[in-house]
C-alpha cells in the first residue's frame, strides 16, 4: 500500500505515539510504503521545531533533527509536478494532495478536518484517519 501521511499524523507519531506511530512501524517493517515531498518535510521540520513540541521530543530523549532524520529514512521522496488549488481553507493541505498524486498513493492519512471533509477521497485516493489506516493495514 502506498501511503502519504499528513504532517499532523507524523507529529502525533513522534510526540504521542498511538495509531500514528503504528503507521511508522508498519513502514519500517515494509508493510506499507510511505511517500513525502520536500515541502511536507519542511513543514514537519517547522512544526516539530515549535518550542512546546521540541521540548516534548527532548523529554523523550530525542530531537527535531533525529525525528526528521528517522522519518526521512522511512519515506520515498517524490516531487509533485503541480500543486492543485483544492482546499480553499488551507493551502498547506493542497501539498498533501499533490504529494499523494505524485506518489500514486492509495491512501492519505490525516486528522485534518479539511482533508477529511473532501468526502473520503481525492481523485481515487482514500483519505482516512490514523485508526482506520491501521485497521486497513492489519486487515491486509
Amino acid at each position: 500500500m502506498r501511503v502519504v501521511l499528513d504532517t499532523n499524523v507524523v507529529v502525533s507519531a513522534f510526540i504521542w505515539q498511538g495509531p500514528p506511530y503504528r503507521l511508522l512501524e508498519a513502514a519500517a517493517r515494509g508493510d506499507i510504503k510511505l511517500f513525502c515531498s520536500i515541502r511536507l518535510m519542511a513543514e514537519l521540520n517547522t512544526v516539530l521545531s515549535r518550542e512546546h513540541l521540541a521540548a516534548k521530543l527532548t523529554a523523550k530523549r530525542s530531537s527535531v533533527h533525529e525525528a526528521i532524520a528517522a522519518y526521512a529514512e522511512l519515506v520515498v521522496h517524490v516531487t509533485p509536478a503541480h500543486v492543485p488549488r483544492v482546499v480553499p481553507q488551507d493551502a498547506d493541505d493542497d501539498h498533501v494532495l499533490a504529494c499523494a498524486l505524485a506518489a500514486r498513493a492509495n491512501l492519505i492519512v490525516s486528522g485534518d478536518k479539511h482533508l477529511l471533509g473532501l468526502g473520503g477521497s481525492y481523485q481515487g485516493i482514500r483519505i482516512v484517519q490514523p485508526t482506520e489506516a491501521v485497521a486497513m493495514i492489519e486487515a491486509g
